[in-house]
């Protein structure tokens, strides 16, 4: 069997690894010239030096918003250290320590554009790529296709009532590389997810003022500097400068900077494949992985709220497991059953279609159902126990969580060493 991977980031090595195990023969496609994915920071936004689109999203100063001991793979953990949060340098370091660990390299494409996939025959799939350098295209056929391009490509910038009549700069977090820009400004970041919070906090050390607007509905407990504020959603700009928000109050500014988070994005997909998405909710994918209509393409690293390269591998061990044969698949209809029953579940708990593939509260259950199927190991739950914990100390205490370092017992328990 030939197996097309795309990407060549955490969820791509951690398949590349997996499936080198299965006997296939292994093309790894990865548009950027080193391996990482999202954890390589470049200077460059936009386009690159061969005109293709920039993808990412990295920028200077940027430190892991989890755990290391969260972050590593179930057979290759980060190397105990004095910190639990690493730079982005550190991680890039620890997924090119991984690759030669496995000898993963000889798999990758480097600096190789995937432009089109579609089916090929009954089942299989033709993958048309470009060699950014030389403009080279070429096409090859597999009989499976494993898609791990990431989240971060597509950014969601929102249309303000307005937006027309503001004469600042407006930009999303995708592009932001460091602060140095904004500084002396008058900057408004609308989005409290992690990277709205953070870049926050980047801002408040050289701008005049930044105003963080946002609707999550726990409290925001941490205590910026002082020249940080937080406020309600947007309600409109009213003119070059102004922005009123949703409780009545107006400010000025000088930029405003979007962190509202990405769209999933196959641009290489021909609408042959099947698959379809409505407002981020990719369909039709038995556990947020596999083509029901088309098992022999799955997508690595769907789901977010999850203990990520943990995630990435359990996955890929479950998908090897139906390559090699020694998992058979429910009938294409009980998938469809399974699928619907999930998404069911969701929308009784309120979920919105931005949400169907969000795990959360619900990923141990995931994981579990995975590893079950499988017959593999399952994620320890002291790894989501300690993500959990994170992810609250994040909101709660922005300014000082990093510092918190920690280590695991055992597959239950963690203990706080620092912070």
């Amino acid at each position: 069997m030939r197996v097309g991977i795309i990407g060549a980031g955490a969820a791509g090595l951690a398949t590349a690894r997996h499936v080198s195990t299965t006997g296939c023969e292994i093309d790894v496609f990865e548009m950027a010239p080193q391996l990482g994915g999202t954890w390589v920071y470049t200077d460059e936004v936009g386009k690159d030096r061969y005109g293709y689109p920039v993808y990412s999203a990295m920028y200077k100063g940027l430190r892991t918003n989890l755990p290391k001991e969260v972050m590593g793979f179930p057979d290759f953990p980060i190397p105990e250290q004095d910190r639990s949060y690493l730079t982005q340098a550190e991680i890039l370091q620890f997924l090119n320590m991984y690759a030669k660990k496995f000898d993963l390299e000889q798999y990758i494409k480097f600096n190789t554009m995937v432009q089109e996939i579609r089916p090929y025959g009954n089942d299989k799939w033709q993958i048309t790529s470009v060699y950014k350098p030389s403009g080279k295209v070429s096409v090859n056929i597999y009989d499976s296709v494993i898609i791990c391009n990431g989240h971060y490509n597509d950014p969601i910038i929102p249309k303000l009532p307005g937006q027309e009549l503001f004469k600042g700069k407006i930009d999303h977090s995708h592009n932001y590389r460091d602060p140095e820009k904004f500084k002396g400004q008058r900057v408004l970041v609308i989005g409290a997810g992690p990277s709205g919070l953070d870049l926050t906090l980047h801002l408040s050390g050289v701008a005049e003022h930044v105003v963080l607007s946002h609707h999550v509905a726990e409290p925001i407990k941490t205590q910026y500097p002082s020249n940080v504020e937080l406020r309600p959603d947007v309600k409109r700009i009213l003119d070059f400068k102004k922005v009123e928000f949703t409780d009545g109050s107006c400010c000025c500014f000088d930029s405003i900077l979007f962190c509202t988070g990405y769209r999933y994005s196959f641009p290489f997909l021909d609408k042959s494949c099947g698959i379809t998405m409505d407002d981020n909710h990719i369909q039709p994918l038995y556990k947020h992985m596999i083509h029901i209509d088309k098992p022999s393409m799955c997508f690595i690293g769907i789901p977010f709220n999850v203990c990520t390269f943990q995630m990435f591998d359990l996955q890929a061990r479950y998908y090897c497991r139906y390559l090699k044969g020694e998992m058979s698949l429910p009938s294409k209809e009980a998938m469809n059953e399974d699928t619907q029953a999930d998404i069911q579940a969701r929308l009784s708990k309120g979920y919105n279609k931005r949400q169907m593939h969000m795990m959360g509260p619900d990923q141990e259950s995931y994981y579990n159902q995975l590893a079950e199927e499988a017959n593999t190991s399952p994620i320890p739950p002291v790894m989501v126990k300690l993500r959990d914990l994170s992810v609250k100390r994040l909101y709660d205490d922005l300014l000082n969580f990093r510092d918190d370092q920690y280590r695991i017992v055992d597959e239950q328990n963690f203990v706080k060493v620092t912070g």
